[in-house]
């Protein structure tokens, strides 16, 4: 009885082994079937590469998984004139010209925008010139006074060069917020 009992269980996993043998042979013959082989032809990645792929410079991609995500399509016809497949009018380029009467802003809110805009960069403007100002102060020209713990020429020379760092950092600070306002004051000067 113990011995059918074995030949049961010896079965039984025989069973699930040569079942689980089928369905790998099967799936390898599908993946087979589909042209597992993928190549790559330029840019393009694909499974049939026609009958001469060499020539047209294509080579087959060795191991790992592919994955392609396809890019969004673009609303211009074929002939890429700016209009989209129903044919109305789209533009290509993104600016004022592109935005529906719903999204553009009423003119005396964009002065308000602007006006807030120039008084918060000014505030940063004066806050940079305040650093600037000390860092300048502490560089004293690139002779600051010795400290106490400064006992090394190695030390004092390092804090020099920090020093000097700062004041080129505060003063790039400065010429950017100068910049930043020139440009506000472009562009506000284009709305009125």
């Amino acid at each position: 009885m113990k011995a059918r009992q074995s030949e049961r269980r010896v079965c039984a996993v025989c069973a699930v082994v040569l079942g689980a043998a089928v369905a790998l042979s099967c799936g390898t013959l599908v993946a087979q079937a589909q042209g597992s082989t993928i190549w790559r032809c330029g840019n393009e990645y694909t499974n049939q590469p026609g009958p001469n792929p060499a020539a047209r410079g294509c080579r087959e991609v060795q191991g790992g998984n592919l994955t392609i995500v396809q890019g969004a399509r673009t609303g211009q016809g074929a002939a890429g004139n700016g209009t989209s497949a129903r044919g109305a009018s789209a533009p290509v380029a993104g600016g004022a010209a592109a935005r529906s009467p719903v999204e553009r802003v009423d003119p005396d809110q964009q002065r308000q925008r602007d006006a807030e805009a120039r008084r918060i960069l000014e505030q940063e403007l004066r806050r940079a010139e305040e650093r600037l100002a000390q860092a300048r102060a502490d560089y004293a020209d690139g002779r600051p006074p010795r400290r106490a713990h400064e006992a090394g020429e190695a030390a004092y020379q390092a804090r020099v060069q920090e020093l000097r760092t700062r004041v080129e950092r505060a003063e790039a600070d400065v010429a950017a917020i100068r910049r930043e306002m020139g440009r506000l004051g472009a562009s506000a000067g284009e709305t009125r």
